[in-house]
């Protein structure tokens, strides 16, 4: 990629939008063009091609894979074979996916110009925000990034988080040139290898930059919960540090002590009296705008799975401060950019830059009907994908990404719908991963039907002043006939986490919630339930308060990365359905069949 791209800033950043999108076609052939002239002397495109660079052989010939088919060329890599396996370039470093979705983390090979590909989508950001939120400049943001250990392969390439890789390079830390990327966190607290000691002194640089900070974020709505949660039980000890100017002894990792040396530099009464007056209020509602009074928006994923989130970060700023979520991104591939963050988070939609990667896409169905008939290790022909310039408007589709570092025709798994075009770019919304199931029977119920019927029964706990904090889900098969087990974490308005709500839950409301949720469910499930009982009645384990944190700690502690952990809603680890299980205050069923018409 043309180093230039990188410099791209203000008006000459949204100029680039204007023309990628405006070329969108051209581009998009070009990138092919070049990927395969780069790459067709290796051994996976010479399979299928025999040393041909022509586009349409490659339509015709290259097979559509999921992660099983470009595994064992990876790992050959992986062991020490060489990068013209399935590139023209040489892998620098192998990317962890986060692993919650699919059960173990895959393997994404990166070759160094790819670092360049996802600075210049970051480098798009900020030139968009501020069309809606002008003088960002003129302060600082608070975002929580975290990195994870990284290990090597057998050769001896790094293997690490993506994010864990763009916080080490020079793109990162370059980025103090730029004076809307002024961070109240310091570099070496983002890159601690302790989470914990690193969380402890991003909020702690936070609070003493408070009244300077402008915008607040994590990379997803998850991590950012977990940092008030975090917050609430830590904020004594953030306070005496402030009042005393010295940085708690139990913070001893060296680089968050170096980090944090010019942040915490003298004792401060008055703003330690000030934090400490806020955060011992009796509720935390709109904690955060009181703390961080100039905050504009927070910046953290909030669709699919994360759409979950949106009430509880609400809650904590009282609705004041808008929900951004700014750019798609995978392991695999940086795909796009919201081009109007500041509107709803049910609205999100994603203009995918065409000089990313090479786009095409499995269609799904006008009406989202057919989201499952291809199943994710179906075999898909090639003439059914379409380019990114032929989606339809309304209708959903796979996403499919051809890459310069090895990927062919591969399927991210993320079901997306068109939901407008800018200029001649199409705009999607996402949908859910298509892998995260819950089936028994003749159902099918995918993320997105899950997350709508919980977003209707979690309506039964309002008038208990009753906040749905966090959900996952499993299809129990040991009893029969086998049904659905939601775990919920209910946490009371007004209170602070530790706080028991079952207590003011009376069994009935429960129950209702269990069947609310059953009535939302497709009529496929429904009918499994009222007329075929071939699936049992839904069941609701509430768990006790940090439950989903303990979950969260779990797929950490086995390899997982704090940016990129999103809460599995389908739970298959034994491990995780066991700490699960420990947690469990009470369990509520279905008192009766869902309304099922033929």
């Amino acid at each position: 990629m043309d180093g230039k791209k990188l410099e791209y800033k203000g008006e000459e950043a949204l100029k680039e939008i204007e023309r990628l999108t405006e070329k969108a076609d051209e581009v998009q052939k070009n990138i092919l063009k070049e990927i395969l002239t780069r790459n067709r002397e290796t051994e996976y495109l010479n399979k299928y091609m025999k040393g041909s660079k022509d586009v349409l052989e490659f339509k015709r010939n290259v097979p559509v894979i999921t992660y099983m088919g470009v595994r064992p060329f990876i790992q050959r890599i992986a062991n020490g074979e060489d990068s013209s396996l399935i590139t023209g370039h040489p892998i620098t470093e192998m990317l962890c996916s986060s692993g919650t979705s699919a059960g173990a983390p895959k393997l994404m090979p990166s070759i160094a110009e790819d670092l360049d590909r996802r600075t210049f989508l970051y480098n798009l950001i900020m030139p968009i925000m501020n069309q809606y939120v002008p003088g960002l400049d003129e302060g600082k943001a608070m975002y929580l990034y975290f990195i994870k250990a990284e290990m090597s392969t057998p050769c001896g390439l790094p293997a690490r988080a993506v994010l864990t890789s763009f916080y080490k390079s020079k793109h990162f830390k370059c980025r103090a040139r730029d004076p809307f990327n002024d961070y109240t966190s310091p570099d070496q607290a983002i890159l601690s290898n302790d989470s914990s000691q690193s969380m402890y002194c991003q909020l702690l640089a936070g609070l003493i930059h408070r009244h300077q900070v402008l915008r607040l974020g994590a990379v997803f709505a998850s991590a950012f919960l977990r940092a008030i949660s975090f917050l609430e039980r830590n904020w004594v000890r953030l306070c005496d540090d402030i009042r005393t100017g010295q940085l708690d002894p139990t913070i001893t990792d060296p680089r968050c002590r170096s980090g944090m040396s010019a942040v915490l530099s003298s004792p401060d009464q008055r703003l330690a009296s000030e934090i400490y007056d806020i955060c011992s209020r009796s509720s935390w509602k709109g904690v955060l705008c009181r703390l961080w009074p100039r905050a504009k928006y927070i910046e953290a994923v909030v669709t699919g799975s994360m759409a979950q989130y949106i009430p509880a970060l609400e809650y904590y700023s009282d609705g004041k401060l808008p929900l951004v979520s700014t750019m798609y991104a995978s392991s695999e591939c940086y795909f796009g950019v919201n081009l109007k963050p500041l509107c709803d988070p049910a609205d999100v939609a994603f203009t995918l830059m065409p000089n990313m990667c090479y786009f095409e896409f499995i269609p799904l169905g006008e009406n989202g009907t057919m989201l499952m008939d291809i199943g994710e290790e179906e075999e898909v022909s090639s003439d059914k994908l379409v380019d990114l310039v032929q989606v339809r408007l309304g209708c959903y589709y796979e996403l499919v990404v051809t890459t310069f570092a090895g990927l062919y025709r591969y399927r991210i798994g993320d079901v997306l719908q068109v939901t407008g075009f800018h200029n001649k770019a199409p705009q999607f919304r996402f949908i859910c991963r298509r892998n995260v199931l819950l089936s028994i029977d003749n159902d099918k119920t995918n993320e997105e039907d899950l997350h709508k019927s919980i977003t209707a029964a979690k309506k039964l706990l309002e008038p208990y002043n009753a906040l749905l904090v966090e959900y996952t889900s499993y299809a129990d098969t040991s009893t029969l006939p086998g049904h659905y087990v939601l775990y919920w974490e209910i946490q009371l308005h007004g209170s602070k986490a530790g706080m028991a709500a079952i207590a003011v839950l009376d069994d009935k409301v429960l129950q209702e919630c269990c069947i609310a949720v059953e009535e939302e469910l497709d009529y496929i499930y429904r009918g499994c339930r009222a007329n075929d009982k071939s699936v049992g009645p839904l069941e609701i384990r509430v768990v006790e308060p940090g439950t989903f944190e303990d979950l969260m700690d779990l797929f950490i502690d086995r390899g997982g990365s704090i940016n990129q952990y999103k809460t599995p809603r389908c739970i298959k680890s034994k491990a995780a359905l066991k700490l699960l299980n420990s947690h469990v205050k009470a369990s509520f069923f279905s008192p009766r069949d869902p309304k099922w018409v033929p």
